[in-house]
């Protein structure tokens, strides 16, 4: 699917359709350049989450997950007990899958192991794209791939270092939301304003 233009007149990506906090999303936040760790460590929490649901599902419940997670500090989730997961499997406001709920912890821990003996969350991970995002020239979504050699290295990594839901199809789809590869379509008009912030590099 190409690129349409929507009823304010602005070419954009297919995907947000006409949903007002999808298109807010994709205008202001979906492949602009992520380096902050602990911002990292919540999308990619969000997009585990997602697994087997769609984002915009995620994105209404993002509120949510911030309160039920203590706003994602990996400090504190790294110290929830059975109990708080209890907790959380009664909260109507997040999606309430044992497994992903034990997993957000069990990956905070890997994310604090990180934190501690090096190299730190972002660079760990924007090493794998030289501290820098890949720039893509797509014209149609059908174009776009579900993952690729660099987000099967990288799942294979945060796996390694004991992070759960981090398969190569969701780790593409964060590298996607975090700017580290810019997939909009060419047509539309954030690839080149992200393409514009990503020019810098980590700073």
């Amino acid at each position: 699917m190409k690129a349409p233009v929507h009823t304010d007149g602005i070419v954009r990506c297919p995907w947000p359709k006409d949903d007002a906090l999808y298109v807010a999303y994709h205008d202001q936040e979906w492949g602009v350049p992520e380096y902050d760790d602990r911002a990292l460590y919540e999308k990619l929490m969000l997009d585990g989450f997602q697994a087997g649901l769609s984002w915009i599902t995620i994105l209404r419940k993002r509120d949510n997950f911030r309160r039920a997670f203590d706003n994602f500090v990996p400090e504190k989730i790294a110290r929830y007990r059975p109990a708080k997961v209890e907790k959380l499997m009664q909260d109507a406001g997040i999606v309430r899958n044992r497994a992903k709920i034990e997993g957000a912890v069990v990956s905070a821990r890997g994310w604090l192991d990180i934190m501690d003996k090096g190299p730190g969350f972002s660079k760990l991970l924007w090493d794998f794209v030289d501290g820098r995002p890949k720039v893509n020239h797509y014209k149609t979504t059908g174009q776009v791939p579900a993952e690729t050699a660099i987000s099967r290295a990288i799942s294979k990594e945060l796996a390694q270092r004991g992070f759960k839901f981090c398969g190569p199809t969701i780790v593409y789809a964060f590298m996607q939301a975090v700017g580290m590869v810019n997939d909009h379509l060419i047509t539309c008009y954030r690839h080149a304003e992200c393409q514009k912030l990503g020019s810098r590099g980590r700073g």
